[in-house]
């Protein structure tokens, strides 16, 4: 492991075929992404680059830990001279954020520096990971890719600015970047401030579940590893310059949600009884009703979601009591995956 900030060579170009470089890889999804790359590619080497902020966890990784084909190391994406160092030698970076100040330094600033470093280094292929969110909501029509962005809240305002830098890049030199928006991601590992685990955490802890406003909003759902599955499809068979949806036709409002865990975790299927588990209070200033999206783009390069709901939620809520005794008090993660030329 290398100190925070330090660019150490991996060895031999040649060991190995690829080198992907994926930032903020102690995170929630990208976790997921690395222990899926490390098992299945043994003879590409993974280097993951986080900060390691409040939302990531070490953990989440002590299951390749000690492969071979797999490095972390330390730093902040938002240092051009280390992230130029760590693309020179093919190493890993990572990105965190806080608020909305934070957001926008991070998202646009950072993906900035990283974009321009990653041109320098003439990367095979770089894939920015974005959100459904940058399309604000809507009650009826469904997104697509060419769908303009109208994001409602600081976030997603950053998200859809970091987009533009990666398009420019591509727009003007070619670069070749492909964005992926994805809908609402749960699974093991994700951090107890979103809506899943957060409801989770609280009936384990004989707390009740909080809904913002009526909770009739709506939210799709994808299990982590369906996620995991759509960013290798785009890895291997994305065109550059494109966008991808991530979706899922499954879509549950927050106050169902709330209730299928209830009844899960409380094993009562009483309607009065659930609603003792539900504390309703203000809605927040900006709490967008639907994200409706179109996924047919990347379902035409053969991804589909395989995990149903009841299986995904299950698993998730088996594990999670575990993970909650585990978890390090860090920052979040926001990732990328670079894939840089052997």
């Amino acid at each position: 492991m290398s100190s925070a900030g330090r660019a150490e060579p991996l060895g031999p170009p040649s060991s190995f075929a690829k080198r992907l470089l994926v930032t903020g890889g102690a995170g929630f999804i990208a976790s997921h992404v690395i222990v899926s790359l490390v098992e299945d590619y043994p003879n590409y080497m993974i280097i993951n680059l986080d900060k390691l902020d409040y939302c990531a966890s070490l953990k989440n990784l002590e299951t390749i830990s000690n492969k071979q084909n797999y490095k972390f190391i330390q730093g902040d994406i938002c240092n051009s001279h280390f992230v130029k160092l760590v693309l020179a030698f093919s190493l890993f970076l990572d990105l965190s954020f806080v608020r909305a100040f934070e957001f926008t330094y991070v998202n646009v600033y950072g993906t900035h520096v990283l974009v321009s470093a990653a041109h320098e280094a003439r990367v095979e292929k770089f894939i920015y990971v974005s959100t459904d969110e940058v399309y604000g909501g809507s009650l009826d029509k469904e997104f697509d890719e060419s769908s303009p962005k109208q994001p409602t809240n600081p976030y997603a305002s950053s998200k859809a600015a970091a987009e533009c830098f990666v398009q420019s890049y591509w727009e003007r030199y070619k670069f070749p970047a492909v964005i992926t928006r994805s809908s609402n991601v749960y699974g093991p590992h994700q951090y107890p401030e979103k809506v899943i685990p957060k409801f989770i955490s609280l009936l384990q802890h004989n707390r009740k579940c909080c809904i913002h406003g009526s909770g009739l909003q709506t939210r799709n759902f994808l299990y982590a590893t369906d996620v995991v599955e759509a960013f290798l499809t785009v890895l291997k068979k994305g065109k550059p310059g494109e966008i991808y949806n991530i979706g899922t036709n499954f879509e549950m409002s927050v106050l169902q949600l709330a209730k299928e865990l209830i009844q899960l975790i409380k094993e009562t299927s009483s309607e009065s009884e659930m609603e003792t588990w539900v504390d309703y209070v203000n809605d927040r200033p900006t709490n967008d009703m639907r994200y409706p999206m179109k996924s047919e783009k990347i379902q035409g390069l053969g991804w589909r979601p395989k995990v149903p709901w009841k299986e995904g939620i299950k698993k998730t809520s088996m594990l999670y009591c575990d993970f909650l005794h585990k978890i390090q008090m860090r920052n979040a993660s926001v990732f990328r995956i670079v894939l840089v030329l052997p």
